[in-house]
């Protein structure tokens, strides 16, 4: 029988290949998915053994539908429940933000409210911090501060010149008495051992996100825990594209200038923060935090300019693409301008559609990618979209003083989203993000300044030069274009 089974190993596993096939095509016809797609897996499936399998695999399996892990202790919440509850909007609230910022933005609100019971609160103090060295001194100023809990989740988390600091501030705060959380991305951080013990013997409860055995071979097909996120003592808050490695701050002897943004939040918008982090918190650490009230404490902080703001999260647990469809909305929304900073422009075909009807409909689109990506790869699948996006007049900005990573949107002086959220496939489908959506025509008009700066430092992309590019550059932009998904 062994024999046998060698002799005849090839046949027995194409077998099983078709068998799995047959099974897959099934689910797939019974989807009624797009006719395109579903009959481009079912080419796969049929004509590419084993490898069409891996395919449907890596790009055909909704994983919000069968999410990574559950919602429903925090949503069923009954303190969370009374939190979210106070920022219920009236039908005079309504009535009011309409005429203030547009029943376009309204539908944003509505969307998310609808996908995934996003409050939207108001009386919050909002400080844009532009690049790592205006974060990182104000960061260290408020966890100085802390006196009750600090909680940290980031994708990038190094014990080198910028994160020795805060480990250290964290692993002080820790012996004071303050509840310290942290969550690592075990592809995205690079931690010590000895960094990890001290940071256990000093009290700091610190776990890695879906840990990986081999993190060097891992990192692009995982589903990876993309946020950067702090909250401390459930007052203050900090969000947006920000790391914490060296290369984030200029204040240090860096090769490459290195351009980003990043919010500070005190107000109640704090506690969507924090409702993300204590879910994050159950998944990793197996452990369901009791929610008690100095999580989500009731304080305004004093602000001359108060901003409201609601947090867009999304990620294989949610059922909907938060982000991908709040930004989809903002965008056929917009009437004036839609100005978008992104390290990574790999639109899926919603937000490709949005940006190139907008344009030429008469909306003044522009974007700031790179002039030089950190992965080769990523460059010339974002350079595969520049044509078609010029062509329907969106106009592209390549930024050539250093390295461009600012995930930003802002539109008609009135509506903004600084977050963790890349302009990609991944961000949109894959990894998990956070974004804050500001509706403040103040910040909104503070984030179109900066990106008019920006522009100073970036190169416009001409139609006509760009056409004159080669074939093989073209030939490496489309075949690069066709794994999108994992980039």
């Amino acid at each position: 029988m062994s024999d046998y089974l060698q002799d005849n190993l090839w046949v027995f596993l194409l077998l099983v290949n078709y068998l799995l096939a047959i099974i897959i095509a099934v689910t797939v016809l019974l989807k009624n998915d797009n006719p395109v797609k579903t009959l481009t897996y079912l080419f796969a499936l049929a004509t590419l053994p084993f490898l069409g399998l891996l395919v449907y695999y890596l790009f055909g399996i909704d994983h919000r539908k069968n999410k990574i892990f559950e919602k429903k202790y925090l949503t069923d919440n009954t303190r969370l429940k009374d939190w979210r509850e106070q920022f219920g909007m009236t039908p005079d609230q309504q009535t009011d933000f309409e005429q203030r910022f547009g029943p376009g933005l309204y539908r944003v609100y509505q969307l998310l409210h609808y996908n995934d019971r996003a409050v939207l609160t108001y009386e919050n103090d909002v400080e844009i911090l532009i690049n790592g060295e205006a974060k990182f001194p104000r960061l260290l100023e408020d966890l100085e501060k802390a006196t009750d809990h600090i909680h940290l989740e980031y994708f990038v988390l190094f014990d080198d010149a910028t994160g020795l600091p805060i480990i250290d501030m964290l692993c002080r705060k820790a012996r004071e008495g303050v509840t310290v959380r942290v969550i690592y991305d075990d592809v995205g951080s690079k931690l010590s051992g000895s960094t990890k013990m001290r940071m256990t013997e000093c009290g700091v409860e610190h776990f890695p996100f879906m840990p990986v055995l081999f993190t060097r071979f891992t990192g692009k097909f995982n589903y990876r825990d993309h946020r950067k996120i702090i909250v401390i003592d459930g007052i203050t808050g900090y969000v947006g594209g920000i790391n914490i490695r060296r290369k984030y701050d200029n204040s240090l002897s860096n090769p490459r200038f290195w351009r980003d943004t990043h919010l500070r939040i005190r107000g109640p918008a704090t506690g969507s923060l924090q409702a993300s982090f204590l879910l994050s918190w159950d998944f990793v650490s197996d452990d369901i935090t009791s929610i008690q009230k100095n999580l989500f404490p009731d304080t305004k902080p004093d602000s001359q300019d108060p901003v409201a703001v609601q947090i867009a999260a999304s990620g294989p647990d949610s059922d909907y693409a938060n982000i991908m469809e709040a930004l989809f909305t903002a965008i056929n929304t917009a009437r004036e301008y839609v100005y978008i900073t992104t390290p990574y422009m790999i639109p899926n075909a919603s937000i490709m559609t949005a940006m190139t009807t907008a344009a030429r409909s008469g909306v003044d689109v522009r974007v700031i990618i790179p002039y030089q990506s950190d992965s080769w790869a990523a460059q010339y699948a974002t350079d595969s979209y520049i044509e078609s996006m010029l062509r329907s007049g969106v106009r592209i900005f390549r930024y050539n003083k250093g390295f461009v990573h600012a995930k930003t949107l802002v539109m008609d002086d009135t509506f903004a989203s600084i977050g963790t959220a890349n302009m990609d496939y991944r961000s949109f489908s894959i990894n998990f993000e956070i974004n804050a959506l500001l509706y403040s025509k103040t910040k909104a008009k503070q984030l179109k300044e900066v990106f008019l700066r920006d522009l100073e430092e970036s190169e416009e992309v001409e139609l006509e030069r760009w056409e004159e590019r080669g074939i093989s550059r073209k030939l490496q932009e489309s075949l690069n274009r066709l794994w999108a998904p994992l980039l």
